[in-house]
């Protein structure tokens, strides 16, 4: 059982990622319906790229008859389907062929080799344990064996250096722990939004809020959540003896600029001992994406 002990030299990275087209281009479709030339309303399946592209075009693309919920019908839980896992497998197997990932797609297999604690913060509906079990599919998938015993080692370092741990569970019990440090919010979510709505400070802002920029106010209550979390997990197990990052990335330019801005307005003021970076990955031309925010040290290696 290996233990790298060497974890304890570090200094504090954390990360947050969107999934779709962030971290994998996902097969899932929003139903859509389009005008043909002849005039008549016929349901197409649009990709979550191709959306970001014709959603303001409503002469010619509008919801099917059920409205906004039945064309986002598959970015929920499904009864009896997991839809989420599917699409995930589908979407690994495709870089397997030699699909180009999504350009945190390696940020993210880094951190999980680095055994660092992360969100996924993501438009989609899910809860938060079928986002989880997307995690594991991706470690088993994208890792190879030795990224996975390089991860399990620095868990267990981890766990020894912060947690005092010297008696260690197995493999899957380590795993399962590191995984419920981490968090997992899909924003539509309709037990996310009832968080959301009963904190004080966001129930207030979505009272003044316009229907376009609730998804962006949702990621930021996101955001916060983890921020604090960590915030408060090392407060309670090491302090702030060294240097504390924590960089987000998204392939939404709505989102970039709508959480550069929150982190420049509030996180940045209340967390002055946190470092925040921001990457813009909507340029597909650009594999890692462009950093565009940044608040306290001017790099984040690693990302």
């Amino acid at each position: 059982m290996k233990v790298n002990d060497k974890v304890c030299t570090r200094d504090f990275k954390y990360y947050i990622f969107d999934w779709d087209d962030n971290i994998l281009h996902m097969p899932t479709r929003i139903r859509m319906e389009r005008r043909g030339e002849d005039g008549v309303w016929r349901e197409v399946g649009v990709s979550t790229a191709t959306f970001a592209l014709v959603r303001a075009d409503t002469e010619n693309y509008r919801p099917p008859a059920g409205g906004w919920n039945e064309a986002f019908r598959d970015f929920q839980d499904v009864p009896g389907r997991d839809n989420l896992i599917e699409d995930t497998i589908s979407a690994l197997e495709r870089i397997e062929h030699g699909e180009t990932p999504g350009p945190s797609f390696n940020a993210l297999k880094k951190t999980l080799r680095e055994g660092r604690l992360f969100a996924i913060v993501t438009a989609r509906g899910h809860a938060p344990e079928t986002l989880e079990k997307a995690v594991r599919v991706f470690i088993k998938y994208a890792l190879t064996e030795a990224e996975r015993e390089e991860m399990m080692a620095n868990l267990r370092g981890y766990r020894r250096w912060l947690d005092k741990v010297e008696k260690f569970g197995t493999d899957a019990e380590e795993l399962d722990y590191y995984l419920s440090m981490c968090r997992y919010s899909a924003v539509t979510n309709e037990q996310f939004w009832q968080r959301m709505v009963e904190d004080p400070v966001y129930r207030e802002k979505l009272a003044t809020a316009t229907n376009a920029s609730r998804p962006e106010l949702a990621k930021e209550f996101a955001i916060r959540d983890f921020v604090e979390h960590i915030f408060h997990m090392l407060q309670r197990t090491h302090g702030f003896d060294r240097s504390v990052s924590i960089g987000f990335s998204d392939d939404d330019i709505g989102n970039v600029k709508s959480v550069s801005s929150f982190i420049r307005r509030e996180l940045a003021r209340r967390f002055e001992g946190i470092k925040f970076v921001v990457y813009d990955t909507s340029d597909s031309t650009l594999a890692r994406g462009r950093k565009v925010c940044v608040s306290g040290q001017l790099n984040l290696p690693g990302f």
